[in-house]
């Protein structure tokens, strides 16, 4: 897809807790973008990205479980602040201590993600690891 930028951008939060977005993008070469086959994409994109901006799964590693946490970067290869913070805090809420900890990025489909490995300790979990997903998004999304 050609580069596009945009030009002017708004958000607004009604008092039911809707929020609306009006973005106005235009190509790289200051035209409009027209073509209805990229507007849908463009819209498919920012759809996808509103509602799953992070990815976060707690999984099995034969008698371990692990966190699993990708981040996307930024184009400007920046990754959002303060979210080891935010994951070490939600833990530390449900009372579920750290093992280890790896952070690393990764290209996934032609996009960089920073992956945060964090391998739990203990056997059992003080909380089930629907609760660890939750508590972890909440924090992250800043809902909590």
């Amino acid at each position: 897809m050609d580069l596009s930028q945009i030009s002017y951008g708004r958000f607004f939060a009604s008092r039911k807790g809707n929020c609306e977005v009006d973005l106005f993008l235009m190509q790289a070469d200051g035209k409009k973008i027209v073509d209805p086959n990229k507007q849908n994409a463009l819209c498919s994109r920012l759809r996808m990205e509103l509602l799953r901006p992070l990815r976060l799964a707690v999984v099995s590693r034969g008698p371990d479980t692990e966190l699993l946490v990708a981040n996307p970067v930024e184009l400007s290869g920046r990754g959002r602040p303060l979210v080891f913070h935010d994951i070490t805090l939600a833990l530390k809420n449900l009372n579920t201590p750290i093992f280890s900890v790896e952070i690393g990025r990764h290209v996934i489909h032609d996009r960089e993600w920073e992956v945060y490995r964090i391998l739990l300790e203990g056997d059992g979990l003080p909380v089930s690891r629907n609760k660890i997903e939750e508590g972890v998004r909440k924090v992250l999304m800043g809902w909590e």
